[in-house]
C-alpha cells in the first residue's frame, strides 16, 4: 500500500488571501493532503488572533478532506516531520520572494534532509496581493473581499 504524500505550507496567513489558496489548489495537484502551518509566533501581534486565522481557513477548507489546519511553535522542518510530511511547499510572487525562499529552503535542506521544498509561483494575476497590503487596505477602512478567497467574510473576524 503507497503511504499518503502530504505536504505542509506554513505561514502567519494574517490573513489568509486569494494568493494563499491558489498556492494551497496547486498543491493539492501534487500531493494528497495539504496541512496549512499557521505559524504562532508570540513576538508579533497581527490582525487576527491566531484561533480566528485557523477558524478562517477552515472555513474556506471545510467541503475538502484533503486539508487540515494546524498551529505550530516550533521550526518548520519539525512541524512538517510531526504531520509526516515529505515537503513544505512555499509561495512567491516576486524575485525577492524567490531569493528569500531559496535561502529558506537551502538551511531547511540542511537542518532536515529528508525535506524537500518546493516553491509554486503564485499566479500573476495574484502577484501584488500580500497580506501586509491587504491589512493596510483595512487599517483605512476599505474593502477588500476581491483579495481573499470567496466565501470569506473578513468582517465576521474583526472585531469592529
Amino acid at each position: 500500500m503507497e503511504r499518503e504524500s502530504i505536504v505542509i505550507f506554513p505561514g502567519s496567513f494574517d490573513p489568509f488571501t486569494r494568493g494563499h489558496a491558489a498556492v494551497v489548489d496547486e498543491a493539492l495537484r501534487l500531493f494528497d493532503k495539504v496541512v496549512i502551518g499557521v505559524g504562532d509566533n508570540i513576538s508579533k501581534r497581527g490582525l487576527l488572533p491566531i484561533e480566528q486565522r485557523v477558524a478562517l481557513i477552515e472555513e474556506c477548507y471545510a467541503a475538502n478532506p484533503r486539508v487540515e489546519v494546524k498551529t505550530y511553535s516550533s521550526l518548520t522542518g519539525d512541524f512538517a516531520l510531526e504531520c509526516g510530511a515529505k515537503a513544505i511547499v512555499r509561495g512567491v510572487r516576486s524575485c525577492a520572494d524567490f531569493e528569500y525562499e531559496q535561502n529558506m529552503a537551502t538551511m531547511n535542506r540542511h537542518l532536515f534532509p529528508s525535506l524537500s521544498t518546493i516553491i509554486l509561483s503564485t499566479p500573476v494575476e495574484l502577484s501584488h496581493i500580500s497580506s501586509s497590503a491587504v491589512r493596510e487596505l483595512l487599517a483605512f477602512g476599505r474593502d477588500v473581499k476581491e483579495f481573499l478567497p470567496q466565501n470569506v467574510d473578513i468582517n465576521k473576524y474583526l472585531n469592529r
